[in-house]
This record gives structure tokens, sequence and C-alpha cells, in this order.
């Protein structure tokens, strides 16, 4: 691997080059990306914990504006207590929002399962659909939402565009639109459609531990002589590993329950809940 200030370096002048990169450059430099953070992130997964497309759906549905972590020290309690669609949909919404308090926004994320799993009930037999025109008619559920349980509980190819497949995107020059939609398209077009679900992974993981919002550790970060950006953060090697997360940074993860390959630590339940409540 290349050190990131050897790399710094190579990247320097593409970034201001007097003539723009064309289209080809950039789907061959995109798609380079995408080989090198399989190599640095091979076990990249969804960082939400889930044991059927039920779960996976509605956990998503729970993250927006928290963190995965949250999600999955609230989800245990929460499937414990309504393992199925018909349970959830008959609930009292009080205790529903009780549960799922930490996550923020419990009212209306009360409203959204509650009403989803009424829809998955009433309209689909009880099971989550696998096609994107029906799961996007659930309460709560956009396209982004769709493609996470699509990619990982169907197998059905999807780009997911999070606020930090958004800030990486448009780092690496694949896109200058701040649209979800217009985005997934136009980097749809860069890559086959097999790597969508897994691209979705690697990019999350990276703007997650390397390329962060306000602080990108760029003397940290594996694929400097590949990014236009290089030079918006830390770009001292030992400043910019103390920027690193989760297992990058010698931390916890994000999921109670990671897959067998995931090389970091499993995250703590919350406070005052035993390891393996609600399995």
């Amino acid at each position: 691997m290349k050190s990131a200030r050897t790399a710094g370096a190579t990247v320097k002048p593409a970034a201001g080059a007097a003539r723009p990169e064309s289209r080809l450059a950039m789907v061959r430099r995109a798609r380079k990306i995408n080989r090198e953070l399989a190599e640095v992130f091979p076990y990249a997964h969804p960082e939400l914990d889930f044991r059927n497309p039920f779960e996976l759906l509605v956990a998503t549905v729970l993250s927006a504006q928290t963190t995965d972590l949250r999600v999955n020290q609230t989800t245990p309690a929460l499937f414990a207590r309504y393992p199925t669609p018909e349970d959830l949909a008959a609930a009292v919404p009080e205790e529903v929002e009780e549960l799922i308090r930490p996550t923020g926004f419990f009212r209306a994320k009360t409203k959204s399962i509650m009403g989803l799993a009424a829809a998955l009930r009433d309209d689909f037999g009880g099971e989550v659909p696998g096609r994107l025109e029906d799961l996007v008619k659930l309460p709560g559920v956009g396209r982004k939402t769709a493609f996470v349980v699509l990619g990982n509980a169907f197998g059905v190819p999807g780009i997911t565009v999070d606020t930090h497949f958004m800030r990486l995107a448009r780092r690496w020059r694949w896109t200058g639109s701040d649209d979800p939609v217009k985005i997934e398209a136009e980097v749809a077009e860069i890559f086959p459609k097999s790597e969508w679900t897994m691209l979705s992974h690697r990019v999350i993981f990276h703007g997650r531990r390397i390329c962060h919002a306000r602080k990108p550790a760029c003397g940290a970060c594996p694929i400097t002589h590949l990014c236009p950006s290089y030079g918006e953060g830390e770009t001292d090697p030992e400043k910019a590993r103390k920027l690193l997360k989760y297992e990058m940074g010698g931390l916890p993860g994000q999921r109670l329950n990671p897959p067998a390959d995931y090389p970091g630590r499993p995250a703590p339940p919350a406070p005052g809940v035993a390891p393996g409540a609600g399995e």
C-alpha cells in the first residue's frame, strides 16, 4: 500500500491540472477506487443488526437522524416484544414510543413503523415485498431504505445514497449533484449493476471510518492517489491516524452482532441491557 504522504504528492498535480478530467478517465478512476476499497474493506457489510427482512426494514427506518449503533442497542427489546408485522401493527403506540425513544423522533418513527407493519399485514400477507415499487409505498420508506432492504435481504442490486455516499461521490467527482436521486442515477452509469450493493457498503464504510465530513483523515487514507480532494482534511499521517474510527481506530464497531469476518470488536449493548437480550 502506498503511504499517504507519497500518495498525496501524486494526486496534487491531477487536482490542479489545467485540462478537466475526461469522462473515460473519471470512470476508470472511480472503478479503481471501488477495487481498492474492496481490498481495504473486504468485510464491508450493513451495519444494522437484523435476522430477517422485517427487522432490517424497521431498523433502517429507525436509523434516520441517528447512528446505527443507537438503533442496534434499541431494536433487541423492540423485536423481542414485537417479532412480526402483525405484532407491531397491533401494538399500543405509546409502548412502542417508549421502546424506540433512544433513536430520536420517536413519535414520527412509531407512526412509520406501525404503519408499515400494518401495510405488510394487510397488503403483503405479513411478508416484506422484494420489489422497489412496493417498498416505497410503505410508510416511512424511501428509495434509500428500499435499496438497503433489497440489496441486503433479497440480493437485488441497489445504490444506497446516504449522507456518507453523497459526500464521497462529490469529493471523488463522480457527480456534481446534491440530489440523492440524481446521484444514484449518475453513479449507476459508472459501475456494473452487480457492484452496486457492495459499492455502497464500501463507500459508506470509508466515509464513516476515514473520509469524515468535517475532518477527513487524508494522511491515513489508502486511496489518496485516486482522490481529487486530497488535502481537505488532515494530511499529517500521525495526526490523521488519530482521526480514524471504529475498527480502523482500534475501537468497537456499530453492530452488537457483527459478521464473523468483521475484524473489529462488537459494540456494547445499551447501558443496563444484558448482552444477548432480545435475541
